[in-house]
This record gives C-alpha cells, structure tokens and sequence, in this order.
C-alpha cells in the first residue's frame, strides 16, 4: 500500500496525526491477518512551500526538508505508529520521475513548452470527464499548487516537470534543468516500489482531486494497465469546524484514542475536552490491566490445567467475532473501542472473585481442595481476557514501549495536573478529608481504628502473623517429607 506522506516545511500538527495513525491501525490489521504488507509512506521533500519557507528563513530547501523530516519521524514515532517498509524521498528518485515523464510525451498526453512539460488533460477522456464535474478553484490557480499559466493548452493542464527558476534547486533533464510536479512525484515512487498495479493508495481527503484524479490520468498515460484496487481518504481534525493547520498537543496514547473515536472516513472535532476524556478511557484501560498484572503476577510462572467457564469462553469468542467484523468492514475502531469496554468490566468482575477468593483461602474459610480449583479458574479467566484485551490494544497502536505501571503513572500525573491536585490530595479527597491533613498520619489513624474495631495492638497482631506463618511453614514442610515417605515424628 502507498501513502501520501507530509511535505515537511514545518513541524507536524494533529491534522498529520490523523492521517497516519488511520493508516498505522490499517497497516496493523492486515499484518495482524497474516498479510505480508509492503508499506510506502514519501516524504515530498521538494515543494513550493518548502521553497518558500526555505527563503523565508534563509535556508536551502533540502537542508529545510530534511530537518522537518526527522521533527516528523520523531512526532510519529511517539504515536507509536510502525515503520513503513519504504520511505521514498522525492529527491532522490528524480531518474524515476523522469521516466514516468518520458513514457507520457511519448504516449501522445503531455507537451513541452520552453522547458515545462504539462499533462494534456485533452487527449485523455477519464481526466477530462473529471474535471467537467469540479468548481474553478480546483483547477488553475486553486490549492496553492497549480498556478496559472496562459501558455497552457488548457487552463486545467497540470506541470509535470518545471523549468529552473533562480534560487530553487534544480535537477537536469531531457527538457533541461527543472524539477518535478507534484502529481508525478507520487506515481514515479508508487511505482517504483509497488510496479503499477497494487492494492492500496491512501491520505487526506483533501487529496481526492486534484491530486489523486490526476495520479490516476498520468500513472494510466505512461501505463493503460495501471490500476489501485483499493483507495481510502480520512477526515479532517476540525477545531470549531475549521481545518486545523498547527497544534500544541503532546501525542500520547491519549491522542490515538481521541482520534479512533471517530470513524476514520469522517471529520473529528478537537477540543480539550474531547482529548481530556479520551486520556481518562485510556487511564481506565491501563488501570484495569494493572490491576490484573498485580493479580496475576504471582503466578506468571506456574502451568494451569483446566478449561475456561463457559460464560468467560463465550464473551471472549464473541467480542473477536465482533472485533474482526468491525475492523474488516472498512476500520471501524469506534465499534471496537465500545466493545472492548465489556471485555474490561469483565475483567474487573473477575479480579473481585478472584481477591475474594484469594482472601478466604488465605484465612482458611475455604477448604484448600475448593479454594484452589475455584482460584485456578479465575486465573485462567484473567490470563486469556489479559491477552485478548493487549492483542486487540497492540493492533490499535494503543500498546507502549513502557510496562502498564509507567504508563498508568503519567496517565495519572496528568489526570491530577488537570484537576490541580497532587497525588496525596489525591488520597485524602478519596477519604473524604481535606488537604490540612497528612496522608501517612490519616493511614495510622485508619489503622488504630482497625484494630480497635479488632480488640488487638499491633504488637498482637504482629506475633499472631508471625504464628501463622511459622505453622504454614511447618505444615508444608510435614506434607512434604510424607510424600518422600519420612515423618518428622
């Protein structure tokens, strides 16, 4: 699959984190299938804009491209977005370009005029059908890209390759020094990379037409045979219905999850708000498979024979039944981020039995015979909802480099920073008491009233768990020496 990248004259926004973490999940979902994806993802490093940023600021396009290149491997590398197989760079693959140019002069479809060479969008009839149906500002002059030049055939003719003009940097060529068009650019590389026929081809929305409508008519000029079989567009990231161009926002977790509540086809509207509740159902997800590390860590290394409850088996079966359905009717992860919320209330339903459970067999109110099998079933019932659960959350693109306890600690610190609390307020709102208090005095006093309520000091109860560990010891060492067939006694 081939993916329009940025064209980096500045840093990423949320806008760029919307198109690649749609089509991180895609490039997720099909390797989760078992497909073997060849993934490229350009990087249009020479441009207009990046020309003129570049001499705005004083610097060579190139240099320019490449420092906002590597801002953005950075932006999407903290999405947590994989790699692509391929990152093409324009610049690098202008023997390609102008091979692509060559084989459409020849064809009949393009004309050289004093060096610029221009799609004939006349002698091709699915181009022209197009732009029969487009407004006047799609065509010469509109987007920023196409300027108007009165020396074309027709105003909707598009460059693809421009004469050198001072100060811009320039490549040579059979029609002299210039360099690409945009449109080119991108069927040169998919090409290259892909040959002309492959199956996906995606990005903004914003790149339907002109840009794609016109990778179409020229990839099809140079090669009748040319075909995508699949084309996929994302919305927008509006902020009070606006195309959002810059934003301040740290990509976390919290971000993907604000992003794939939406389907990626429609446009989403930012707000703080939308992002703060986003940041609190990812802190819900990361504090429910903390709670079930924490439960089951003990016993990460035992083997447990056994089959899972039925009703457990069957929840799990049906929420992958539904997951893969939703994802492969066209990604819909706001489908799957709804249902993962049952696997999480079961979870949380099973880590009460389970501590129940745990606690009656500690204190002896559960023959060790029913307490253990009924334990062992609970802790198969976590490990396989704890491993659909990271499946699903790693396709996503939701899982970390970091364990789920760091993970949830920042998600935490931030909650707390938004209320304005630290972590001790925290606890004492939590107890409902003010902030005049101090945490580890409130503990104590919790304490004392415990054992109070109990009729013990602390020294008592500290001797009589002394006790009971010594007997526990003393009684699995017994057990053990009988099965050897020596008695202590």
């Amino acid at each position: 699959m081939y993916i329009c990248g940025v064209t980096p004259y500045d840093f990423s926004h949320i806008g760029h984190a919307r198109v690649y973490v749609a089509f991180d999940v895609l490039h997720r979902y099909l390797k989760f299938l078992g497909y073997e994806v060849n993934y490229v993802r350009n990087f249009t490093d020479i441009d207009d804009k990046i020309i003129k940023r570049a001499n705005e600021m004083g610097e060579a396009p190139l240099i320019l491209s490449r420092r906002f290149s590597e801002e953005f491997l950075h932006d999407i590398a903290e999405l947590n977005c994989l790699p692509p197989t391929h990152e093409p760079r324009v610049s690098d693959h202008m023997e390609q370009i102008k091979d692509l140019i060559t084989k459409i002069l020849d064809n009949g479809h393009a004309y050289i005029i004093e060096g610029d060479v221009y799609f004939s969008v006349d002698t091709f009839l699915m181009i022209i059908i197009v732009y029969l149906g487009k407004p006047d500002d799609n065509r010469a002059g509109g987007g920023g890209r196409v300027t108007v030049d009165t020396r074309k055939r027709n105003p909707a003719d598009f460059a693809l390759w421009k004469s050198a003009k001072p100060g811009e940097p320039s490549w040579e060529s059979p029609w002299g020094p210039g360099r690409p068009g945009w449109h080119i650019e991108c069927s040169a590389m998919s090409a290259h990379y892909l040959s002309h026929c492959f199956d996906i081809h995606g990005g903004g929305k914003d790149l339907i037409f002109p840009h794609h409508e016109n990778e179409i008519a020229q990839s099809r000029a140079a090669c009748p045979q040319s075909n995508v079989k699949y084309w996929m567009h994302n919305g927008f990231v509006n902020r009070d219905n606006q195309k959002m161009s810059k934003s301040d926002n740290n990509f976390l977790l919290s971000v993907i999850f604000f992003l794939m509540r939406t389907h990626y086809r429609s446009d989403v509207n930012y707000s703080d708000k939308a992002l703060d509740t986003a940041s609190d159902r990812v802190f819900y997800i990361y504090q429910t498979l903390h709670d079930c590390e924490i439960a089951l860590s003990p016993f990460r290394n035992e083997s447990f024979k056994g089959v899972l409850p039925v009703d457990v088996k069957e929840q799990i079966d049906k929420f992958h039944t539904e997951y893969l359905s939703s994802m492969s009717d066209d990604l819909h992860t706001t489908t799957v981020l709804d249902d993962l919320v049952d696997l999480l209330k079961l979870i949380n339903g099973t880590l009460k039995k389970f501590k129940v459970t745990f606690f009656l067999s500690y204190m002896e109110l559960l023959s060790s015979d029913f307490g253990g099998k009924k334990q062992q079933v609970l802790i198969l019932s976590l490990l396989a909802l704890e491993k659909e659960v990271k499946e699903v959350l790693l396709t996503l693109g939701l899982s970390s480099s970091y364990n789920v306890s760091e993970v949830l600690q920042q998600l935490k610190d931030k909650a707390l920073k938004r209320a304005g609390y630290t972590e001790e307020e925290e606890v004492l709102l939590t107890l409902g008491l003010s902030s005049s208090y101090n945490v580890s005095e409130v503990l104590q006093q919790l304490k004392d009233k415990a054992l109070k309520r109990a009729g013990y000091t602390e020294e008592e109860v500290g001797r009589k768990i002394e006790e009971r560990n010594m007997a526990r010891k003393s009684k699995r060492s017994t057990r053990n020496q009988t099965k050897l067939g020596r008695s202590f006694i």
